[in-house]
């Protein structure tokens, strides 16, 4: 029906919605008709997008939350199925840059804090809401990468092992779901317009780089019962250029 929204009363939980790429999944994932769970560490940011998804009618759950805590963590599948009863979509997308430095001045303290964020933190997002996510009729769980995980960039150490680890991760609950009616898949944004960027290249022109808004729609096509992709990598770049229509004879 023209018109229908794709994700009419599921319910989907973002981590790191306070900002950025996570901010615009959850107000498109509202906008499509989903009722929102949105988790961040900063609870007036959060109170904003809250805002924003009730003023266009949406629906949202606030929930403050630092993913380095691992029994707050683990609470959200008891929380979750007390309150829906199931979960229809994961969205682990909240990740720290870390410092930028030569492996061997990397301090344990600022390793662990990449790894407990990146990697860690997704595992046991996996282990509380797998449940929840097989009670849907159609779970779906999407990770954000980035293509600092092929480790060929210096100085980028804990934050490409955390990537690579979360992709192989991420591919692991895949083939573990493979016949199940849970579909589990990676985004590689690229280079966008957010703050982790704009860290990392503090030279760099934010105008020239995609809006975080722009990804929204790969999310919500992801997200969507009608995906049957599988531990798959969806680079954003290649996604857009997919959809570009071809050009018309003689051009």
């Amino acid at each position: 029906m023209a018109g229908e929204k794709r994700l009419n009363g599921r319910i989907a939980l973002v981590t790191g919605a306070s900002r950025g790429i996570g901010r615009a999944v959850a107000l498109a994932f509202a906008r499509e008709g989903a009722h929102v769970i949105i988790t961040g560490r900063v609870s007036g940011a959060l109170e904003e997008l809250d805002d924003e998804i009730r003023a266009f009618g949406g629906a949202a759950t606030l929930l403050q939350l630092d993913l380095r805590k691992g029994e707050k963590v683990d609470q959200l599948g008891p929380t979750i199925f007390a309150r829906w009863g199931k979960l229809d979509v994961l969205v682990g997308n909240a990740g720290t840059l870390g410092s930028l430095s030569p492996l061997a001045h990397v301090t344990e303290t600022a390793w662990n804090a990449v790894i407990e964020t990146n990697v860690t933190a997704n595992w046991r997002l996996i282990r509380t809401l797998d449940p929840m996510l097989q009670r849907s009729d159609a779970g779906r769980a999407i990770f954000v990468t980035s293509g600092a995980a092929s480790g060929t960039n210096a100085y980028w150490g804990p934050y490409a092992v955390s990537k690579a680890g979360l992709e192989v991760l991420a591919r692991t609950y895949a083939a573990e779901v493979e016949t199940t009616k849970v579909r589990v898949n990676l985004v590689n944004p690229g280079p966008v317009r957010t703050q982790m960027r704009a860290k990392a290249f503090p030279g760099e022109k934010p105008e020239t780089l995609p809006a975080p808004s722009e990804l929204a729609p790969l999310f919500v096509e992801l997200a969507s019962p009608q995906c049957a992709f599988n531990g798959h990598v969806f680079n954003f770049r290649d996604w857009v250029q997919a959809r570009k229509p071809a050009p018309a004879d003689g051009t």
